[in-house]
């Protein structure tokens, strides 16, 4: 790691950059704590007259406003030292914290309120949990070993759920998520249902040991 928590405090006090600093220091924790490649995205607006929302990324067609990353954006690595990431993240002031799913984690996303009841039975059955996220569309995400995604029709076909009317999917390589407490979209903040601890952050659980739950939360969600 490239620095320690106490490090990363001390930015915070007394900085004239408040908001700038804030974003600076969350992607500096994302990199150096957590082990996770962080990518600048875009933001999302409010276009004039309640029209749909604006992308930052000035296309006026844009499929995912405030939801993609930033053309010719450059990841800030994993491991990047604190001055480091902060000083890539000063050239991008006002993007969204977006990170790459694939190679540290994949993401098992289901409604927010099956991913809830589920995360309670998980928690009950004491089996290992990763970081957990709430999307402000109503979407819960769990992180979950890389691989998830290319297995997934696999793991569902041998716990019987491959015929099934789920809302539940997994997002794998090229795929990206946005983290806390960045905007998704112009809906508002992504917020941490369970947050990162350093057990977890790099050891996230195989999404066998989850998926069984999850998808009968989400069949019941059907229901």
């Amino acid at each position: 790691m490239g620095f320690t928590i106490g490090g990363i405090r001390d930015m915070r006090p007394g900085s004239r950059r408040r908001g700038r600093t804030s974003e600076c220091t969350t992607v500096a924790e994302y990199t150096g704590l957590w082990g996770w490649d962080v990518v600048p995205g875009a933001r999302a607006a409010r276009g004039s007259g309640g029209s749909r929302n604006e992308c930052s990324c000035g296309a006026a067609d844009c499929a995912a406003p405030g939801a993609h990353p930033l053309p010719h954006a450059t990841a800030v690595p994993a491991g990047a030292t604190l001055d480091d990431a902060v000083a890539a993240w000063e050239q991008v002031p006002g993007a969204a914290v977006l990170l790459p799913v694939g190679a540290s984690f994949d993401v098992l996303e289901v409604a927010e309120q099956a991913g809830r009841c589920a995360l309670v039975r998980l928690e009950r059955m004491g089996l290992p949990l990763g970081p957990v996220i709430a999307t402000p569309h109503g979407r819960a995400q769990f992180f979950v070993a890389p691989g998830a995604a290319a297995r997934l029709p696999q793991l569902l076909y041998r716990m019987g759920w491959d015929d099934a009317d789920l809302d539940l999917r997994c997002l794998g390589p090229g795929d990206h998520i946005t983290a806390p407490p960045s905007d998704l979209g112009g809906l508002g903040p992504v917020r941490w249902l369970r947050p990162p601890t350093l057990d977890t952050a790099g050891h996230p659980p195989h999404a066998r040991l989850l998926l069984g739950t999850l998808a009968y939360a989400a069949h019941r969600a059907r229901g």
